[in-house]
């Protein structure tokens, strides 16, 4: 069962189950079967951004479709039926969320963030719709609560407990009405989240600190300052000079920039991003995030 960064969707799972019925991937698309590469590496020179989306929404219905079976099952509830089926389902989705999310972590476009902005509520409506079915919760609760009279060995009752606790954080114990409050909590989180981590990117990639003269890049040596002529030449500041602004707290140029002027306003631009209006300020969706997730910790 995949398991995502964060618990951070919900979307209504009454869609998420009426997907169920969907065909399955077709077979063309890499992520339809393992990859035979040592380790199951991804295919990169096979994967295209356009398989992300129908892999996903098929890794989903898949997923439902095995913990139903399992939640559904007349069988009393073992070990193996339950805690080793959740193991070992929703095995297309863990493919196709690991190789994203990596990805457009390290080298994302347009066409993977808008997938994104698309599979955030999507996942989490999947997500909620495992930790909160009742019938599945029931089955795990019951194993838990006779654990010590199962016969298992250590590694196994550790796995039976993490699942139990997994469930009860994700709400398994909520009441309904406080379920479906999870769920618009989880929604909304995950929305918020999807935009602010896009907003940052963008605003770090399109950040630098421009200055006019190379007097003020003093303690630079002279291929920094080169380097920094034609990152400003590709931001159409011809004639000036360009230092990118990295996505951490320090700037790397701080270790060599004497000029304390240049430094102040370098330290500056890096810790005032996100806070200057703009396509890229980000102090709304902090905000709105802090909120929610106050009110979703009550619950």
């Amino acid at each position: 069962m995949i398991r995502p960064k964060l618990l951070i969707v919900a979307a209504s799972v009454a869609l998420a189950h009426a997907a169920i019925a969907a065909p399955v991937l077709d077979a063309s698309n890499p992520f339809a079967q393992p990859s035979s590469l040592p380790l199951n590496y991804p295919a990169f020179d096979k994967i295209k951004d356009a398989h992300f989306l129908p892999a996903f929404n098929a890794g989903m219905r898949e997923g439902l479709r095995e913990v139903e079976a399992i939640a559904n099952d007349k069988a009393a509830p073992t070990f193996e039926n339950t805690i080793v089926a959740l193991e070992r389902s929703g095995q297309l989705l863990a493919r196709v969320y690991a190789t994203f999310s990596n990805l457009q972590g390290a080298n994302t476009n347009d066409t993977l963030d808008a997938v994104d902005r698309e599979m955030s509520p999507k996942l989490a409506a999947h997500s909620d719709a495992i930790h909160l079915n009742p019938k599945l919760f029931a089955r795990v609760k019951t194993l838990h609560d006779k654990r010590a009279s199962l016969g298992l060995d250590a590694e196994s009752v550790h796995l039976l407990e993490r699942y139990y606790k997994e469930f009860v954080r994700a709400g398994a114990n909520l009441s309904k009405a406080d379920q479906a409050k999870l769920k618009k909590f989880n929604g909304e989180i995950a929305s918020l989240q999807s935009d602010f981590q896009q907003r940052v990117l963008k605003g770090a990639n399109a950040a630098a600190l421009i200055v006019n003269t190379r007097a003020e890049l003093a303690g630079m040596s002279d291929a920094q300052i080169s380097a920094a002529a034609d990152e400003a030449a590709k931001r159409g500041q011809k004639g000036k000079f360009a230092i990118p602004i990295v996505n951490t707290s320090s700037q790397p140029a701080l270790a060599f920039l004497t000029e304390r002027a240049t430094r102040e306003r370098l330290m500056k631009a890096s810790l005032e991003r996100g806070t200057h209006g703009g396509q890229f300020d980000t102090t709304k969706q902090v905000l709105r995030l802090a909120k929610l997730r106050a009110e979703r910790a009550v619950l």
